[in-house]
């Protein structure tokens, strides 16, 4: 944010709303689903399919789960703080007719056409990150369920394999939709 002639733009638009909420609502889903991940215990022996020893997954593998639903959690949380203090600076900037007085800072700002762009993309990076995190954590768990993946089992590459295609087009499609957004 900085501080800009009267001549350009000063607030975002409601298209810029839109997609901050969107932000906010798909990081919302899947911290639910980074929760629902942390509470199961990766280690319990009764929670796995596998009968071969030599497919059973080891600690490192559990490890490797639980550090990505927290590194998922971590990226969905700091994209929400972006968007919703975005969102925030934006409600009290049309409010109040423009001005922004920012705590800590002697300085008066206005919303930013620019800043606002790259703080969403800053945003959506975020949301992005969280969910390559989170389809690591749950390749994890596939990987603890029905066994590594060098074992070659035909149920964990049957899970995995969709799971690195939709994802990513998913992604694809979200992060186009973002930048769609932007250039509106």
């Amino acid at each position: 944010m900085e501080v800009e002639s009267s001549a350009r733009p000063r607030f975002g638009t409601s298209i810029h709303i839109t997609a901050i909420d969107g932000i906010v609502n798909v990081n919302s889903l899947f911290t639910l689903a980074v929760f629902i991940g942390l509470a199961w215990n990766p280690t319990d022996l009764n929670n796995t399919l596998v009968n071969d020893p030599n497919c059973v997954a080891g600690r490192r593998i559990a490890e490797d789960l639980v550090s990505f639903h927290v590194y998922s959690f971590s990226s969905f949380l700091f994209s929400s703080i972006i968007a919703l203090s975005l969102k925030q600076a934006i409600r009290i900037a049309k409010s109040n007719g423009g001005p922004i007085m920012f705590h800590g800072a002697a300085l008066m700002a206005r919303v930013n056409k620019t800043a606002l762009r790259v703080a969403i993309v800053v945003s959506a990076a975020g949301s992005v990150s969280g969910c390559v995190f989170l389809m690591l954590a749950l390749v994890n768990v596939v990987q603890i369920k029905l066994g590594i993946l060098s074992c070659g089992s035909v149920y964990s590459y049957g899970a995995v394999v969709p799971l690195f295609i939709l994802v990513p087009v998913g992604l694809l499609i979200y992060v186009c939709m973002v930048l769609y957004a932007l250039t509106a």
